[in-house]
């Protein structure tokens, strides 16, 4: 038991601290709705789900021996979090410059498309496969069983799913969303550019190791 507070405290404090993931989650929320933000957090959870889970069976063994592969998918992951900072930032220079508009601008339209990208900004930062691989090597020794591993691999799941379930209730609040109306080109712009740096980050960390 002691185990599984334990990776649930490490987990949370993760969680907590903020990414692309809750960056995501919280946009989608304030300008969109919580459905669609509950959908982001499904595809965050699937991507964690599989990340953990290849963390389980040594993936981040073999990226540390095949270097030039940990590259190659860290640079795919940091372009595709570029990308998705340059849509937020053409989405927030294309909103009106008044303080108060009808609706948000939206830039995901649809629970399957938020659902698609909760999952592909996850998926786009390798180093999640590392810090599950980090933690379960720590803290997960040769003498647990199988059925612990997974235990601890539907801990994490589900402590997941949780944390960004409660971000998106409190950004989907009536006063988080009447907040954003008025700084919405705001909000939009510094959600781009967070994605766009951790998407800079992504590729020249790589580069530079």
């Amino acid at each position: 038991m002691s185990l599984f507070i334990t990776i649930a405290i490490v987990q949370i404090i993760a969680l907590m601290t903020p990414g692309p993931d809750f960056f995501f989650v919280s946009q989608t929320a304030v300008s969109r709705s919580r459905h669609e933000a509950m959908a982001g957090v499904a595809g965050i959870t699937l991507g964690v789900a599989v990340w953990s889970a290849l963390a389980l069976l040594g993936l981040q063994l073999l990226l540390h021996k095949v270097i030039w592969l940990e590259h190659m998918i860290a640079i795919a992951g940091g372009l595709y979090l570029c990308w998705m900072g340059v849509k937020m930032l053409r989405g927030a220079l294309a909103k009106p410059s008044q303080t108060q508009v009808p609706e948000p601008v939206q830039v995901f339209v649809g629970a399957w498309r938020s659902m698609r990208n909760g999952l592909f900004t996850n998926l786009a930062n390798p180093k999640v496969v590392i810090y599950f691989g980090s933690i379960f090597s720590a803290f997960v020794g040769t003498g647990v069983s199988s059925g612990t591993r997974w235990g601890l691999w539907a801990l994490v799941v589900a402590e997941t799913f949780l944390w960004f379930s409660f971000v998106a209730g409190c950004f989907a609040l009536p006063v988080m969303r009447r907040g954003y109306l008025r700084i919405s080109r705001w909000i939009d712009g510094c959600a781009g550019a967070v994605f766009m740096l951790f998407g800079l980050h992504l590729i020249f960390s790589r580069r530079a190791a």
